[in-house]
């Protein structure tokens, strides 16, 4: 059992008599930063949070400026580009208070997630988020965004952001305690060197995801379908032949938007497969040990962004029923559920356990995974992962709508540098987390022990 002694001054002070404030762990940081220098966010940000109006019946998901919610910040503390909505710009107008801009810092604050924070690096010109998000807009003079993030994101940060939470159904941060946050200060030197490592580590995932996006580009350009936008029509006609043939009668599998991708690729003069006879499928199931420890990938352990896994870590007696594949490395795993289209990627170590939600292939040896990879990240494949759609609540495809995709064949160069550009991509993304990691923990040692401590740290770890 774990016991906090407070005085009933500081419960009366802070309005608060709950465990979740006097958790020791969390008073204990409070206390170490108290004992520092430090500002509180008030006086070295502005603070605001995103749009409160009922905004939801204007979602896009194609057009409009882009609408920031709190799922949108990742666990691994960088926004994420899954499930992106957009809104009008004639909303966007009325929302000045909640614009977003470069160098904001956001936090969640609203709900399981309260406490996700991430740095709006190179955002485009228009940007609002919603009432999810807290935003903290560094006054420069006063602070760096790239020091106060790494902050934030860090034990002392993370654990006085928890410590605030507030609620009971519905738990969060108020902007109160937001302002009130204590971050610490050192010397501008050691800030700034904290923030050159965070906007390098930023530089890197973005230079990284531009490398994906060039794979794309070069099989997109293979089937001219780089410039490819797709137009949804209200009225087209088809024989009753070719539903029956099909066994739907639905007006979204015969949108002639799907017939303009699968008619491109199958007109390639390279010719064509289809996935199903170019890669394997691993069907296996494996027996679970209920004592045993197991990183676990459902589909929303994929960033659909950069591929990257995050796994999580399950007792085998708490796996839940869809967990069947023993993933192994270099297999490629494509999610089958409409709201996480994009969660596809390589797996880049044996261990994991997937979902069955996951259709999992691996290299038959005519195309090679990165450019399976690339072709099923692509903005047309992406759009065309909405035809074979079944269910409402719940709507996704199966096995056999992937493996019957075709697949053009284009040359072994080709593919090559498709291989090149995806392996540097992947590998640049890990060592700009590494950069960010080691700013995150800098800043950790500087609190626990002193500036010097942590640039000695830093060196053995990345160039200062």
């Amino acid at each position: 059992m774990q016991v906090t002694v407070a005085h009933l001054s500081e419960a009366i002070l802070n309005e608060r008599i709950d465990s979740q404030f006097f958790r020791p762990e969390y008073v204990a940081s409070y206390e170490v930063v108290s004992k520092g220098t430090y500002s509180s966010l008030v006086d070295i940000a502005h603070i605001t949070d995103g749009n409160h109006l009922k905004i939801a019946e204007n979602f896009d998901d194609e057009n409009g400026i882009r609408y920031l919610r709190g799922q949108d910040l990742g666990t691994d503390m960088i926004l994420n580009d899954r499930n992106v909505v957009h809104i009008p710009e004639s909303c966007f107008n009325t929302l000045k208070r909640s614009h977003i801009f470069k160098d904001d810092i956001l936090i969640t604050i609203v709900g399981a997630n309260t406490g996700l924070v991430g740095l709006v690096f190179d955002p485009p010109k228009k940007l609002v988020a919603n009432c999810k998000l807290g935003i903290a807009r560094p006054n420069r003079k006063k602070v760096l965004p790239g020091f106060l993030y790494a902050f934030l994101i860090g034990r002392f940060g993370q654990h006085q952001i928890l410590r605030s939470i507030r609620g009971g159904g519905q738990t969060g941060l108020i902007l109160p305690d937001m302002r009130g946050l204590r971050i610490s200060r050192f010397d501008r030197a050691f800030e700034s060197k904290i923030d050159d490592i965070v906007i390098a580590g930023h530089k890197g995932i973005a230079a990284s995801k531009e490398l994906f996006l060039n794979t794309q580009n070069i099989l997109l350009t293979e089937l001219g379908l780089t410039n490819w936008q797709p137009k949804h029509q209200l009225t087209f006609v088809k024989n009753y032949s070719d539903t029956e043939q099909v066994g739907r009668i639905d007006a979204e599998y015969f949108q002639p938007k799907y017939e303009e991708i699968e008619q491109a690729i199958e007109e390639y003069p390279g010719g064509y497969s289809t996935i199903g006879a170019a890669f394997k499928q691993n069907k296996s199931t494996f027996k679970i040990d209920d004592k045993k420890l197991y990183q676990y990938v459902e589909i929303g352990s994929v960033n659909v962004s950069n591929g990257e896994i995050t796994p999580n870590e399950v007792l085998g007696e708490e796996l839940p029923a869809n967990a069947k594949r023993a993933l192994k490395k270099n297999e490629i795993i494509v999610s089958k559920v409409r709201t996480y289209r994009g969660a596809i990627t390589i797996v880049e170590e044996s261990g994991y356990v997937g979902s069955g939600a996951f259709t999992v292939l691996r290299e038959n040896g005519r195309i090679n995974k990165e450019t399976l990879l690339a072709f099923l990240h692509s903005n047309p494949l992406l759009a065309w992962s909405l035809k074979p759609n079944t269910g409402t609540s719940y709507p996704v495809i199966i096995d056999n709508d992937i493996l019957n995709l075709p697949i053009p064949l284009i040359p072994e160069s080709k593919q090559t540098e498709i291989q090149q550009k995806v392996t540097e991509s992947f590998s640049l993304r890990k060592q700009s987390k590494h950069l960010l990691e080691c700013a995150k923990r800098a800043v950790e040692i500087a609190i626990e022990k002193d500036e010097k401590s942590a640039i000695d740290w830093l060196k053995d770890q990345v160039e200062v």
